[in-house]
């Protein structure tokens, strides 16, 4: 087990809550949507079931979604943005990593494909659900802010697991549920 960490200054914390709105009756998530490969990008539906149970839960949820340029991950963001889930969203593609990491940090939790998101939140302190879809477990786990999750049928991932489709939203909410209580 590792434990590395990010320190964020109060005054990119709290430069960071006025920037983006931040209310202290919101349940912050971040959805690390990115990923490093095809084969580690969840599929839009997987995180939209998650956001309904989130909404159902806790009505006040506001979703930050972290993702690439790339055609793959900004097709998964629009189907977000397309969703009934629009106003509670906000992209965070055209910022940079020094505007993101304080917003993280503002977060409750975060919900990541195993990407730099996942890994920036555990280092930040902030409780991750890392979506294991393709990679060895020990890659979203070894930080004691890490809680993976592995596809429905796997007792564990490696590369060449091929396992986004089958990543379950009541894990993922189940999970959130334990963070939050």
């Amino acid at each position: 087990e590792s434990n590395p960490r990010i320190k964020i200054s109060d005054q990119d914390f709290n430069n960071s809550i006025k920037k983006f709105n931040i209310k202290k009756n919101q349940t912050n998530i971040l959805l690390g949507i990115g990923g490093s490969g095809p084969t580690k990008r969840i599929p839009a539906n997987i995180f939209l079931q998650f956001m309904n149970l989130a909404m159902e839960e806790k009505n006040n949820c506001r979703f930050f979604l972290a993702t690439g340029k790339e055609k793959e991950e900004q097709k998964i963001l629009k189907e977000i943005m397309a969703s009934k889930f629009y106003k509670f969203c906000t992209t965070l593609d055209d910022f940079d990593l020094n505007e993101i990491l304080p917003l993280i940090k503002n977060c409750a939790v975060s919900v990541c494909n195993d990407s730099s998101f996942s890994h920036l939140s555990a280092a930040l302190n902030i409780p991750t659900i890392v979506l294991m879809a393709d990679t060895p477990l020990l890659y979203g786990s070894y930080s004691p802010k890490m809680f993976p999750i592995i596809p429905d049928g796997e007792k564990t991932v490696t590369h060449d697991t091929l396992g986004k489709d089958k990543i379950n939203p009541i894990k993922i909410f189940e999970e959130f549920k334990k963070i939050l209580i």
